[in-house]
């Protein structure tokens, strides 16, 4: 193992090196830019930030960390260069290029009340020319706030107002992109995987959106330095902690409190963040007004450090996030869960007097699951998975404006789960011989010397697998395309290859999803493998005014499935399905410094077949409308409403009952002490369709500002026309079980 960390991150830092060589024999009279985009009242980086030269009509973003390059400048002239960015004044800084160097330039942005500048939106026009992007939506923590709150501000439900992702009913926070299981979606923090990212019976997700920097989406389609999952990938970069003083903040809710510290440190920062539940009333609500003894907890810290003399444009991150829930009950005769997610990271970065940059980082992500039946009927699990993971990233910048990058991803993998057999007697049905191994490595290269046309070109190469399925992708081809005919519209596309080997225990039947344990896959089962098409076209003719339209196809295979048929203990407990989905998006915006309105529409199909079976899963919604308008007033006042509509989801209907002897005591010959029930009768799988659900949601925010620390204040009512959707229907009793009620709800924030 120690002789492959070393062996791969030598032959790329030589590769990348004999490449920057040439590369400078190539350069002629020009120059590169660089910088670091930042907030001027607590040192933040201000990701996905549009920098601009107008006399070149050149424009780019900078990335999560700030950082920006304009590469290929004209040399020995004086430019302008402005930075914009939601929400802060724009600001311009004069510079002159020199011949083969690089000129540092970084900006300090000031927040402002005018969220919108004309001249943002031209910026953000001429970066996204040659973006290839199709498919991955950049998500502001403002967009996220500005919604209405249902209890409290949630991350993984505002990916639910996005086009292409579906719910499963307000109960659950688990979201399903393009029509694939929500255990295909990739989450990370810092880079670092989360396995079970829930509070509360799923109810939220475990990430305080108080932690969160930039949020960046991928709907499919994406490229070659992500791995390991078939459909989405959800990256979450949280604040290095503010720079300039002390600071806190906390809040309170109907559920939970909160609390944030952070500031400086000699050469760095830090970032403190916690949130612990104090009352489980609320959830009532959720629950069809019965109780549940939730109790959860998160914790995350961040600390970073930079030192010239230490390390000349390098920074070092130590990063943890911690969280847990436990569901008690007084009454034995019902279950109890307890689970925990732990990840710890360390990360160096490291800039170059050359347009090169890399990145290391070195995580250990667990997750530990337990169902605990006391005298209910439940069967006991307990799961636990290991990923020790080690990363390497390069990326080089050609004076071409071309970029290559290539990194290596060696994570080993352990996972135990234990149930109970046929038998009674416990059973482990992960692998048995301890961890796994994946070492895979990527390569691609962007091409963006053209002023009409963009491309990244990638793979991924598995060198070793977690899996001992037989079917291995070697090789996971990306490839990610724009074209710019006229300056207001772009042409986009992609298709990729994507390969998983972890899967979870997921019952299609359960209504209320606690948690699904992660295994590895069976090794009667090949990993699992997925096909991405994507096409689409997005449009500026007004500069405050965006069209986006895009349809995908996705086709999966070797999906391992719960094993509903089994009768004895050789039989499996998973059996291999396929996955098949397609559907078209269409999401506007229009926006300026005081109206925001946002309206999408996704058109969609998911089919899967299990033993020849074939059936829409319970995720699968036809029709998917949401419109959202937000207006913000003077003095600190802002308002919103959001109005969301779906078609009905499938369900599996009841067609009867029939009376079932059931032995309590089988010593015991037929009497009346063996009782007989009545015993549901279903129609083949989700054939049925629930009602079309509808809702509306408003909030209304006010900021007071007094000398030493601001107060926000948040009001939100959920369901405003208390439209009774329906959850499900009890097979026992036939009961309606509805959604959310008319739900009023309120947080109170104070910053110092």
């Amino acid at each position: 193992m120690i002789r492959t960390l070393l062996f791969y991150p030598a032959i790329a830092i030589l590769f990348i090196l004999a490449l920057s060589r040439n590369n400078l024999y190539a350069q002629q009279n020009t120059g590169t830019i660089r910088g670091i985009v930042s907030d001027s009242t607590n040192g933040e980086a201000l990701a996905f930030a549009n920098v601009y030269i107008q006399s070149l009509n050149r424009g780019t973003t900078s990335d999560r960390k700030g950082l920006f390059f304009l590469t290929s400048i004209p040399s020995n002239r004086y430019y302008a260069v402005t930075v914009s960015y939601l929400g802060y004044k724009t600001k311009t800084i004069h510079v002159i290029v020199s011949k083969d160097r690089i000129t540092e330039v970084d900006f300090e942005l000031n927040p402002t009340e005018i969220e919108l500048e004309t001249i943002e939106k031209v910026a953000e026009q001429i970066s996204k020319e040659k973006a290839t992007d199709a498919g991955l939506d950049k998500i502001s923590i403002k967009d996220v706030e500005r919604l209405p709150r249902g209890v409290e501000t949630d991350i993984f439900r505002s990916l639910n107002y996005l086009p292409g992702v579906q719910s499963a009913g307000d109960i659950s926070a688990r979201y399903y992109v393009r029509g694939s299981n929500s255990n295909q979606n990739l989450v990370l923090i810092e880079g670092a995987t989360i396995y079970n990212p829930y509070h509360a019976l799923g109810l939220f997700s475990v990430v305080d959106p108080e932690m969160i920097n930039s949020i960046e989406f991928y709907k499919g389609g994406f490229t070659a330095e992500y791995g390991g999952r078939l459909s989405s990938v959800l990256r979450l970069v949280t604040k290095d902690g503010n720079r300039n003083k002390y600071s806190g903040k906390a809040s309170a809710s109907l559920l939970s409190g909160k609390i944030l510290f952070e500031g400086p440190i000699p050469d760095g920062s830090f970032m403190i963040t916690g949130r612990k539940n104090y009352s489980s009333d609320i959830l009532k609500k959720f629950l069809n007004d019965q109780s549940v003894p939730a109790d959860f907890y998160d914790f995350s810290f961040k600390v970073n450090y930079a030192n010239d003399e230490v390390m000349e444009d390098g920074k070092f991150t130590v990063h943890g996030f911690f969280s847990g829930d436990n569901i008690l009950n007084e009454d034995p005769a019902k279950t109890d869960f307890k689970w925990n997610s732990n990840l710890v990271g360390i990360k160096w970065f490291q800039l170059s007097n050359t347009p090169l940059f890399y990145e290391a980082g070195f995580y250990i992500s667990s997750f530990r699951g337990e169902v605990i039946p006391n005298e209910s009927k439940a069967k006991p699990q307990i799961n636990d998975v290991t990923d020790i993971s080690v990363r390497f990233d390069f990326k080089y910048l050609y004076d071409s404006k071309d970029e290559i990058d290539l990194g290596f991803h060696i994570q080993e993998i352990k996972t135990f789960l234990e149930i109970e057999n046929l038998g009674g007697l416990s059973k482990n049905i992960g692998p048995t011989e301890g961890a796994q191994a994946n070492i895979s490595v990527y390569g691609k290269y962007k091409v963006l010397r053209f002023d009409n046309f963009g491309a990244d070109i990638g793979t991924r190469i598995n060198i070793a697998g977690v899996s001992s399925g037989a079917g291995k992708n070697i090789l996971e081809p990306r490839i990610s395309l724009t074209y710019t005919p006229l300056p207001e519209i772009s042409l986009k596309g992609a298709w990729g290859i994507y390969q998983q080997e972890l899967t979870t225990l997921s019952d299609e039947d359960q209504v209320i999803t606690i948690f699904e344990p992660w295994l590895i896959n069976p090794s009667y089962i090949d990993p699992s493998q997925s096909n991405h098409f994507v096409l689409g076209i997005e449009t500026y003719f007004l500069p405050e005014l965006e069209l986006n339209v895009e349809g995908y196809y996705k086709k999966s295979k070797n999906i391992p499935s719960l094993n509903y048929n089994k009768i004895t203990e050789d039989d499996p407990e998973f059996v291999s399905s396929k996955e098949e989905s397609y559907g078209a998006e269409f999401y506007t915006r229009y926006h300026n410094s005081q109206i925001d309105i946002i309206a999408s529409y996704t058109l969609g199909w998911a089919f899967k077949e299990v033993d020849g079976q074939k059936y829409h899963p319970r995720y699968d919604s036809r029709h998917t409308y949401n419109l959202i308008f937000a207006y913000n007033f003077s003095n600190g006042w802002s308002a919103s409403a959001n109005w969301n509509f779906s078609s009905g989801l499938p369900f599996t209907q009841l067609i009867g009952y029939y009376n079932k002897l059931y032995f309590e005591n089988p010593f015991i010959r037929l009497s009346s002490l063996n009782d007989k029930n009545p015993y549901p009768i279903l129609s083949g799988r989700n054939l049925g369709r629930l009602p079309d659900y509808h809702r509306m949601d408003l909030s209304l925010s006010k900021k007071f500002t007094f000398d030493n620390f601001s107060l926000y204040v948040d009001l939100s009512i959920i369901n405003i026309y208390n439209r009774e959707n329906i959850f499900y229907f009890d097979r026992e009793t036939g009961e309606k079980v509805n959604m959310l009620p008319f739900l009023p709800t309120a947080t109170v924030k104070v910053e110092l």
